[in-house]
């Protein structure tokens, strides 16, 4: 049985964990979770030579050399550099031009934490028999919280190793998270997706015919330098930036959705990044020096200062340099709007 292609998406500027998290130093780029940056850890998962493929590695020249520092390199792995960041629709579609129109391509996002890989492998090899079959396969997460911060999948008819995709509903307020959790038919949508090349590339085409032919012209003028590909500027800075859902998947009448228990988080807040680490008896976690008295669920990350804290509960204290953010828990979803995470 063919390979599967990995391609693994690196952009944004992770606003909401600032000060960690800056332009020049995004999120997927950073140790939090202890060991290995989660671009490190993305590759790590699709590492196994008798399933995957070498990786497409798709990032803007930003990030390139913190690439060349983390992806050590393995054979064969290639790297994809886009001449402006204009969303996963076009990102995915530089990647699918790169390979040939039956491989199967597994698209996920450089940033997020898996804590089952076992789950998550079963979920790729049943995501791509669909693939196989010309389904375009959205990886759906079980909720375990009426989250108002993802986009959620309602479930439509069973198939072989997943399910037809009824619809996709943006990010809903709580009432109707709530409903959704309670209904047991919806599912996170989790950002990875599994499809043949081709298929994409047609989909694109019939749903967003001028972003695909941009695309398409910005790959037949690339430049190729070493293990990395630069597709030409002109024609892709024509492209209207979308995601891969508006763009394809929710046009299209061949999306499925392949459930998987994981453990999966976008690692989207520090209050998930404190949810995803090991913890002390209390729920306390502290990178760098830190002393925690009667203290419950308090994330502290310094860079080197000392933190000190007493009798405090559910709060998140970050140094980092010349930065320091103290927040609720709670508030940590709007640490994005901070002028220092703005760059103000």
């Amino acid at each position: 049985m063919s390979s599967i292609h990995p391609v693994i998406l690196c952009g944004g500027s992770g606003t909401r964990l600032w000060p960690r998290s800056r332009p020049a130093r995004p999120k997927p780029f950073l140790d939090l979770l202890g060991g290995r940056t989660l671009f490190q850890r993305s590759l790590d998962r699709v590492g196994g030579p008798a399933r995957f493929a070498p990786p497409l590695i798709v990032a803007g020249a930003a990030h390139v050399a913190a690439i060349e520092e983390q992806a050590e390199k393995s054979a064969g792995a290639r790297l994809l550099i886009e001449p402006e960041p204009r969303n996963t629709a076009p990102a995915i579609a530089l990647a699918a031009h790169a390979l040939a129109p039956d491989d199967i391509m597994l698209v996920c996002p450089s940033d997020h934490h898996i804590a089952d890989e076992t789950a998550f492998l079963a979920g790729v090899e049943r995501a791509a028999h669909l693939a196989r079959e010309g389904w375009l396969t959205a990886f759906g997460i079980a909720p375990t919280e009426p989250a108002t911060g993802y986009g959620y999948i309602r479930i439509g008819e069973p198939l072989a190793g997943g399910h037809r995709v009824d619809r996709f509903v943006e990010k809903p307020d709580r009432a109707i998270a709530e409903a959704f959790l309670a209904s047991g038919d919806h599912v996170w949508n989790g950002g990875i997706f599994c499809m043949q090349a081709g298929r994409y590339l047609e989909e694109l085409a019939r749903h967003r015919p001028a972003l695909a032919a941009s695309v398409a012209a910005a790959m037949a003028q690339a430049e190729h330098r070493g293990w990395q590909c630069h597709p030409a500027p002109a024609p892709f800075a024509a492209i209207a930036g979308e995601s891969i859902d508006y763009a394809v998947m929710e046009n299209t009448d061949r999306a499925t959705v392949v459930s998987a228990a994981m453990g999966w988080s976008d690692i989207g807040s520090w209050d998930a990044v404190l949810a995803a680490r090991a913890r002390d008896a209390a729920g306390n976690s502290a990178t760098g020096p830190a002393d925690l008295v009667e203290c419950r669920n308090v994330l502290v990350e310094s860079d080197g200062p000392r933190v000190s804290a007493i009798g405090l509960e559910d709060v998140v204290i970050v140094v980092d340099g010349d930065e320091v953010l103290v927040t609720t828990r709670a508030g940590a979803q709007a640490v994005g709007r901070l002028p220092g995470a703005c760059g103000q």
